[in-house]
């Protein structure tokens, strides 16, 4: 049987703003907990407000681990005024744009979880290329876009260790999606295609992949 998150925190879940559906949280937490074995860090990149956070941070209490997760905090292309995912309670009137910044840390706070997440505030790639720990597990669920998936994945999925899991949300194979999940789905092949990573699950537009090679 896979591993289910405690239940206050499928609760916290549920109740934060945010777009994964339970059943691919679930997928996830089954993931992470089953990375989150090997006794290295969690890593998500694309915050926004927490709520797949909660996830990844109870499945990391519970084996002694943390969750670093990158965001900048202004928002994906989608999440702008105008657009379909825009929403209106994230933009800081002081500036004029988005900031999700403090949603996520109250979302953490009221789900007890804040001393095992490490939130960076940045840029995916600026991030990236300092970065030098292997990582258990990388989640990666950031921009929709050709340019933002593609950095992403070269940026991240090097650093998964051997046996480690990549997890890539928003995999839509079917081209009318262009705008929500063909960007996720081109790097979820590419990553097959390099011999790196073997697919071990799917929920609906959740792909979990294991490394099994070398990253190159």
């Amino acid at each position: 049987m896979a591993a289910e998150p405690a239940p206050d925190v499928l609760d916290a879940f549920e109740a934060a703003k945010g777009f994964m559906p339970v059943k691919e949280g679930l997928a996830l937490y089954a993931a992470a907990a089953d990375a989150a074995a090997l006794g290295l860090p969690l890593m998500e990149i694309g915050t926004y407000c927490g709520r797949s956070t909660l996830l990844l941070a109870d499945a990391a209490r519970a084996a002694g681990v943390s969750v670093i997760t990158v965001d900048h905090h202004r928002g994906s292309e989608e999440q702008q005024p105008g657009w379909d995912y825009h929403d209106p309670d994230t933009v800081d009137p002081q500036v004029g744009r988005m900031d999700t910044l403090p949603t996520f840390r109250r979302t953490l706070h009221r789900a007890g979880l804040e001393d095992h997440v490490i939130a960076v505030v940045g840029r995916s790639p600026q991030v990236a290329a300092l970065w030098n720990t292997p990582l258990a597990l990388v989640f990666i669920d950031g921009g929709h876009t050709d340019e933002h998936a593609v950095a992403d994945y070269e940026g991240w999925a090097p650093h998964v260790a051997e046996g480690g899991l990549l997890v890539i949300h928003d995999v839509f194979p079917d081209p009318v999606d262009e705008w929500t999940g063909q960007a996720p789905y081109r790097i979820y092949l590419r990553a097959l295609d390099s011999g790196a990573f073997t697919e071990i699950s799917a929920t609906d537009s959740l792909r979990v992949l294991r490394r099994t090679g070398a990253v190159v």
